[in-house]
């Protein structure tokens, strides 16, 4: 059975060693360069800390840290969970 929490964001790092390129012609390597993000979501479920990473898309909006998202997890195992932007 899934359940709902909430949980924190505590790390977004930037993943510089994949970069998308959004212009066809650059005039240096960083022109129209974007890149994804790996955000770190650390959530509570009957007194036991659990934290869980989330793959962002280049280009899409960032949570920021500190920021609440919505955490679905499995009740026989609360360490299984994914996050719902």
């Amino acid at each position: 059975m899934e359940r709902e929490t909430t949980g924190t964001v505590v790390a977004a790092k930037k993943q510089w060693w994949l970069k998308v390129n959004t212009k066809p012609i650059r005039t240096h390597s960083l022109d129209g360069a974007i890149f994804p993000y790996i955000i770190t979501v650390a959530y509570t479920v009957d007194g036991v800390e659990y934290t869980r990473g989330k793959w962002i898309h280049a280009g899409r909006p960032v949570p920021e840290k500190g920021s609440t998202l919505k955490v679905v997890y499995d009740d026989a195992k609360p360490s299984k969970a994914k996050v719902i932007l």
